[in-house]
């Protein structure tokens, strides 16, 4: 989780001069929230302290879900969209219309959190009810913003279209659509039928904190390798679009004659190693993983890897935590450059860059990075630079309290 990030952040904002304190209200729906595991609600949690922490009221509407965990100090927590069903969903609205109007709700959007196998088409009208009919000011977050179209998957491609129809809804609700990645903007665009909705770019933040413990850094070390073992990473969660990519390099890397070690981390990574040394059992002296980490194992393990390997279907994007996870620890990431890939992973020179599975060109990376020391310290530097100034959960709050003061400049049209 981010609480050690959002301590720092509260005690920055608490060191500064304050002219005069501002007390916003949100409303933040989201379909997932902890104990819930998931992106999403790593990312919402994250948020919600940091708002709360600035000094803002924050109050966190979601599905209820079994298990505990304690709030973030300031946030109240609202487990009253049930299973989101239309009964839950009027139960809210009781509940909503109980705070001072206009509400300000911040719509945390992946088709897939708000059930009903993606199609909660209900969830969306309730969103554009709040709206036109309670006068709420609705934000979206778009993570995800749907399915794509595909040759062949009859049940995909309905999907598909269910999802159009709610970004229309949810479109016509809003006030103001934050994207995780520019790409995202690109296609909601078409969908605003002459609603003039500001779209702004929202970068993600890393959810995994960066512990500052070398003991526990080298006992990992001395756990995967020996002196002088080059120790090459990756962290995920094992999807099949991002193993097919993963495996073949794997594969490159066991005809290797250097001495390297290769630490799988994150969940579904004992599945796949299985699968590898199945596959290839000669693949098993010099491959482990350890599955499912808490945050602070995380963070220990991303520090004792000399470099990452992350490769993505559709290219490096800002949206990819973890990709963000090497930045903020200061990794040298070697990835992929593709469709999502914004132009300031080139720019910055802060990842190594492979077109989209060429495993040649991505191996050529990895071999001159293993090779020289001097360029893995500079590229580790220039990833923590860039995640500091562009990505750091900081901007996050201060852009999202920024545009909660601005004046109002565009009205939901109904």
């Amino acid at each position: 989780m981010l609480e050690d990030q959002i301590s720092v952040l509260n005690a920055e904002r608490a060191a500064q001069p304050q002219e005069r304190a501002v007390r916003r209200a949100w409303h933040v729906i989201t379909g997932e929230y902890p104990p819930q595991a998931g992106g999403v609600s790593d990312y919402t949690y994250g948020v919600t302290a940091g708002l709360a922490a600035g000094g803002d009221e924050v109050h966190v509407w979601c599905p209820a879900c079994p298990g505990k965990q304690a709030a973030p100090p300031g946030v109240a927590i609202h487990r009253r969209l049930g299973a989101l069903t239309p009964g839950d969903l009027r139960r809210a609205d009781r509940d909503l219309d109980a705070f001072p109007a206009p509400r300000r709700l911040l719509v945390q959007w992946v088709p897939h959190s708000y059930g009903y196998r993606s199609m909660n088409l209900a969830f969306c009208a309730w969103v554009w009810n709040r709206a036109a009919r309670h006068g709420d000011h609705v934000e979206l977050m778009v993570h995800e913003p749907w399915l794509p179209f595909q040759a062949g998957k009859w049940q995909q491609n309905a999907a598909a279209v269910v999802h159009r129809l709610m970004t229309i809804l949810l479109i016509r609700s809003a006030r103001r659509v934050w994207v995780s990645i520019p790409e995202w903007e690109k296609r909601w665009r078409t969908y605003r039928f002459g609603k003039a909705v500001p779209f702004e770019w929202l970068p993600i933040p890393s959810n995994i904190p960066v512990v500052n413990d070398p003991a526990a850094v080298e006992e990992v070390r001395r756990k995967y390798v020996a002196d002088g073992t080059f120790l090459a990473g990756h962290f995920g969660t094992y999807g099949r679009l991002i193993t097919s990519l993963l495996e073949p390099v794997l594969s490159a890397m066991a005809q290797e004659p250097a001495a390297q070690t290769v630490l799988l981390m994150g969940p579904g990574s004992v599945e796949f190693r299985q699968q590898l040394v199945r596959n290839k059992p000669e693949l098993a002296s010099w491959i482990h993983a350890t599955g499912l980490l808490d945050a602070k194992s995380v963070s220990c393990h991303i520090a004792a890897c000399d470099l990452l390997l992350q490769p993505y279907p559709d290219g490096v994007s800002s949206r990819r935590t973890s990709s963000m996870a090497g930045l903020c620890h200061g990794k040298p990431v070697v990835t992929t450059i593709g469709a999502s890939t914004e132009p300031l992973w080139r720019d910055s020179g802060a990842a190594a860059l492979a077109p989209v599975g060429d495993v040649t060109v991505f191996m050529d990376l990895v071999r001159r990075l293993r090779a020289d020391a001097v360029e893995r310290i500079r590229l580790g530097r220039a990833a923590r630079n860039l995640y500091q100034e562009r990505f750091d959960i900081s901007h996050t709050i201060e852009t999202l309290r920024r545009s909660a003061t601005a004046p109002e400049n565009s009205s939901c049209a109904f």
